[in-house]
């Protein structure tokens, strides 16, 4: 059966656009010319790209330059795209203009042709909204895109902040639960001196809280929005005051404190504010990293690691070996980690690549940021909720390796000097002995003098 097609007619010929589609000929031949990859532009982007486009009617329409009827048309029309009802008519791939610019058309000829529908007109013909002339009044794709980036990981980091809310929490509840227990320190893989469960912990849950700081302040920098500055900044074809109302209503649909950017030139140019987002992502999936690993390797064993931590059995550990329980959530976790320090750096790249008055690596920018931050928030639920909040100490082995440790020579050093404890060290190591009989058999110490200087919970 012959397929049917609407035909939409352009400059450069006849473009074939499904019937049941609403988008025009530009998204047609963008999904012939930039098929390449399964990633879609993210949703959050074309939302945030129709907020724009409500905004910019009500905006257009208060300074006397859209009609009344099409301003309506077009809230109408966005209002069902950001209810969800259009979602799949936004097929188009990341890999295509650097700018975005044929997404920002797709959003265009769909909210364009919804308002026909809506208008009862045919789509295509005798519509009542020009994609261009009226939905894109006063506007760029070179504002509205970064606006859209910008506004859409303002939005979703939210979603994160909630994540690395509850796991410090988690952490915390820990710290405090477990702040008597005294466990062996350790450096460069080596004994070290004694600390608590609650104090190691506390390293972890700090780097949480200070990651979420240094997020937050990056955020000040990106609630300046570019939208005003059209085609290269110079903000040709739009009135004055267009951008401080558009995004006076878009701050008040979002209920976030987005402002008129002070220099266009700067923030369509290049996407500093984005990529320094970018790299505290990826700050906190270095830390992230770091904690799953801590938890990797003091979870070691059972006979034959540290085994101070133990984790939940959540499923067989192996498919040869009975019994095996492995520290599965961190080794996810530490797979998202890796893959968001890889995204940060395709970021980093896309950054400083772009060309005097516009950066052209927009699309890639959205999706790394936005994608890292979905990863990050869903990595860090799953790895609270599966592994944290039924993790336990293990006192029993903490208080051996503690007992055991050579390193509690440590606090004999301002008793009797470093060397002579290095001897005691060195002696009880040699001869498999323990630090007591060492320092003894040494002379340098009596028991009950050793007894007064080694006490555990004095050196913490």
């Amino acid at each position: 059966m012959k397929e049917d097609f609407r035909l939409e007619k352009d400059s450069l010929g006849n473009i074939k656009v499904p019937k049941d589609k609403f988008w025009g000929a530009q998204t047609q031949r963008s999904i012939k010319n930039f098929s390449v990859g399964d990633e879609l532009i993210p949703l959050d982007i074309i939302y945030s790209l129709t907020l724009i486009k409500k905004a910019a009617a009500i905006t257009n329409f208060d300074l006397g330059i859209l009609e009344s009827s099409k301003k309506d048309l077009i809230i109408l029309s966005c209002n069902d795209i950001l209810n969800g009802m259009f979602d799949d008519q936004f097929p188009l791939k990341i890999w295509q203009t650097g700018s975005g610019t044929q997404t920002n058309m797709n959003v265009n000829e769909v909210i364009s042709n919804i308002g026909a529908l809506k208008n009862g007109s045919e789509m295509g013909k005798n519509n009542p909204l020009h994609p261009n002339d009226d939905v894109n009044k006063c506007q760029s794709t070179n504002d509205t895109f970064p606006t859209a980036i910008q506004i859409s990981v303002a939005k979703e980091i939210n979603k994160l902040f909630y994540s690395i809310d509850k796991i410090y929490e988690s952490l915390e509840n820990k710290k405090e639960a477990w702040k008597s227990f005294i466990k062996i320190g350790r450096t460069h893989f080596q004994d070290a001196v004694p600390i608590t469960y609650g104090q190691e912990i506390s390293a972890w849950s700090d780097q949480i809280k200070q990651s979420k700081e240094s997020i937050l302040k990056s955020m000040e920098d990106l609630y300046q929005l570019p939208l005003g500055g059209t085609a290269v900044g110079t903000g040709i074809n739009c009135p004055r005051t267009f951008s401080e109302k558009t995004i006076r209503f878009i701050s008040k649909e979002t209920n976030l404190p987005f402002k008129k950017s002070d220099n266009y030139f700067s923030l369509m140019s290049s996407h500093d504010r984005l990529a320094n987002i970018m790299s505290q992502l990826k700050n906190l999936a270095c830390s992230l990293f770091k904690i799953s690993n801590d938890i990797k390797i003091l979870s070691s064993g059972p006979r034959s690691g540290i085994y101070e931590l133990l984790i939940p059995q959540n499923e067989p550990g192996s498919s040869i070996m009975p019994g095996k329980v492995n520290p599965t959530q961190c080794e996810a976790l530490s797979m998202i980690c890796a893959q968001i320090m890889g995204l940060d750096y395709s970021v980093s790249i896309a950054n400083c690549s772009g060309t005097l008055q516009m950066n052209e690596y927009k699309p890639l920018i959205g999706f790394n940021i936005l994608k890292s931050i979905n990863l990050l928030s869903e990595g860090i639920n799953n790895f609270r909720v599966n592994l944290i909040e039924d993790m336990k100490p293990n006192l029993k082995i903490a208080k051996y390796n503690l007992e055991n440790s050579l390193m509690l020579v440590t606090a004999l050093v301002p008793e009797i000097g470093y060397e002579k404890a290095a001897e005691i060290a060195k002696l009880a190591y040699n001869e498999n002995c323990n630090l007591k009989e060492a320092a003894i058999k040494l002379g340098y110490l009596n028991k009950e003098k050793f007894d007064s200087l080694i006490k555990a919970e004095k050196m913490i």
